[in-house]
C-alpha cells in the first residue's frame, strides 16, 4: 500500500469516526483560555506599481524579507506594511473558535475585554463569541502584527495587556466554584500561550491544586500549546515541563508542538532525535521525536505538527500522518491553533491517534485554503475527498 493510499484510508476512517461521534448526539465540551490578541494580517510591500493602496508586489518569502532587513545594516530602511485586515486572534480564541465551529460547546475565559472595561467583550470578538456557548472576558487583548509570507509568518507581539491574566484574576472574575463546575463538565481543557503569558504557570498550578482535586476523575483531556519557546530560557522550559508532569499524574496531558518548538524542547531535554536527518524521512523523524519527547517528559501524549503533516505518540501507539499541504494558503495565521482544535476535538471524542492526527491536519488544511474555520460537514467532506498536496 502506497503512502498516499494509506493517507486516504486513514482520512476516510477519520471522517467516518467523526460522523459516528455526531450521531451519538454529544460532541466534546471544551473549556479554553486564557490569552487574547487582536491580529493585524499584514503583507510586506516589495515594489509598488502605483500609490493605490493594494497596487503592489509583496515580499513573498521569509528569506526575501530577511535579506531586505539585513541589507539595511549600517544604513536604514523604510519597509511598508499593508494591513489586509484586523481580526480577533490569540492562540486560545483561535483554538476555541475552531472547536466551536465544529459544534463543540465551548466556554472561553481570557483577554478579550475592552481596555476601559475588561469584563465587557471587545466588539472585535463578537464573531468569536457567536461560536461559543459562553465567553468570559477578564482583561483587554494584546496586539500582534502578523507578517504573512508564502512559506510561513512572522508574529510581532505586543503582550503587555495579557500579563493581567493570572490565576488570581481568574478566581476574582470567574469564581473558584464556577471554575470547578466548568472543568467538571468539560471533556477538553485547553490552556495556550505559555510563552507570552507570565501567568500561565500559576494557572496550571491553580487548576492542579485548587480545581482538579475537587472534581471527578472521569475521562477528560488537558491540552497545552506553548507558542514558540525560542525566547524562554532552558530553566523556564524545564520548570514548565515539570509542572505539566505533575498535572499529568491527575489528568492526561497532550502537549502540542510545531516542528521548531519540538526541536527546542528536545534540545533542552538532552534528546538527540533531530541530530541525524540524513537517515530518516520527515515523517519518521517526527514520529521518533514524538516518542522520545513523550517518554522524557512523562506526558500522556505529544504531538508534533510541521507544515507537511503531523506525528504523535501516546503510551499505546505512535503515528505519522502526511497532511494535505498547500503552497498557496489564503491565510496561515492560526493554522497551528486550528490543528490543535481539530486534534483536541477528536481526542476528546475518543478517536485513536492516527485519526486524531488526520482530523487536526484536515481542520488546519481546510482553514488555510478557505480562510475560514471548517464546520463539521466541511471537515468530514475534506477528509473523505482528500485534496492532493499542491
Amino acid at each position: 500500500m502506497t503512502p498516499s493510499v494509506e493517507r486516504s484510508q486513514v482520512a476516510r476512517e477519520a471522517g467516518d469516526a467523526l460522523e459516528t461521534l455526531r450521531e451519538r448526539g454529544r460532541l466534546p465540551r471544551a473549556l479554553v483560555g486564557f490569552d487574547g490578541f487582536i491580529d493585524e494580517i499584514i503583507h510586506v510591500v516589495d515594489k509598488r506599481r502605483s500609490m493605490e493602496p493594494g497596487d503592489f508586489e509583496r515580499i513573498g518569502t521569509i528569506p526575501e524579507f530577511a535579506a531586505r532587513v539585513a541589507s539595511a545594516a549600517g544604513k536604514s530602511a523604510n519597509i511598508e506594511l499593508c494591513v489586509k485586515e484586523a481580526r480577533y486572534g490569540g492562540n486560545g480564541p483561535l483554538m476555541g473558535g475552531a472547536l466551536g465551529r465544529l459544534g463543540a460547546p465551548v466556554t472561553f475565559i481570557g483577554a478579550v475585554g475592552l481596555g476601559d472595561d475588561p469584563t465587557t467583550l471587545d466588539p472585535i470578538y463578537e464573531p468569536f463569541a457567536q461560536r461559543c456557548e459562553r465567553v468570559i472576558p477578564i482583561a483587554p487583548p494584546a496586539h500582534t502584527d502578523a507578517l504573512e509570507f508564502t512559506d510561513g509568518k512572522i508574529m510581532l507581539g505586543k503582550t503587555h495587556n495579557v500579563q493581567h491574566v493570572t490565576w488570581g484574576r481568574i478566581r476574582e472574575v470567574v469564581g473558584l466554584d464556577a471554575l470547578r463546575e466548568m472543568c467538571e463538565n468539560s471533556d477538553l481543557i485547553g490552556v495556550t500561550n505559555w510563552v507570552m503569558l507570565g501567568g500561565v504557570e500559576g494557572i496550571w498550578e491553580g487548576l492542579r491544586d485548587e480545581v482538579f482535586p475537587s472534581i471527578s476523575d472521569r475521562p477528560r483531556r488537558f491540552m497545552v500549546d506553548l507558542s514558540d519557546p525560542a525566547k524562554r530560557t532552558d530553566a523556564d522550559i524545564i520548570r514548565a515541563m515539570g509542572i505539566l508532569r505533575t498535572i499529568n499524574a491527575r489528568t492526561p496531558v497532550t502537549l502540542g508542538l510545531n516542528l521548531a518548538e519540538s526541536q527546542r524542547i528536545a534540545s533542552v531535554m538532552g534528546l538527540r532525535v533531530y541530530d541525524d536527518t540524513s537517515n530518516y524521512s520527515l515523517g519518521a523523524m517526527v514520529r521518533r521525536a514524538a516518542e522520545a519527547l513523550r517518554q522524557s517528559l512523562a506526558l500522556d501524549t505529544v504531538v508534533v505538527h510541521p507544515r507537511e503533516g503531523a506525528g504523535g505518540a501516546n503510551a499505546q501507539d505512535s503515528a505519522w500522518y502526511a497532511g494535505p499541504f498547500t503552497q498557496n494558503p489564503k491565510l496561515s495565521t492560526g493554522a497551528g491553533d486550528h490543528f490543535n482544535g481539530g486534534f483536541g476535538f477528536a481526542q476528546a471524542g475518543g478517536l485513536d491517534l492516527a485519526h486524531c492526527l488526520a482530523t487536526g491536519c484536515a481542520v488546519s488544511g481546510a482553514y488555510v485554503r478557505d480562510a475560514l474555520s471548517p464546520d463539521l460537514d466541511r471537515l468530514v467532506g475534506f477528509l473523505r475527498d482528500l485534496p492532493a498536496p499542491d
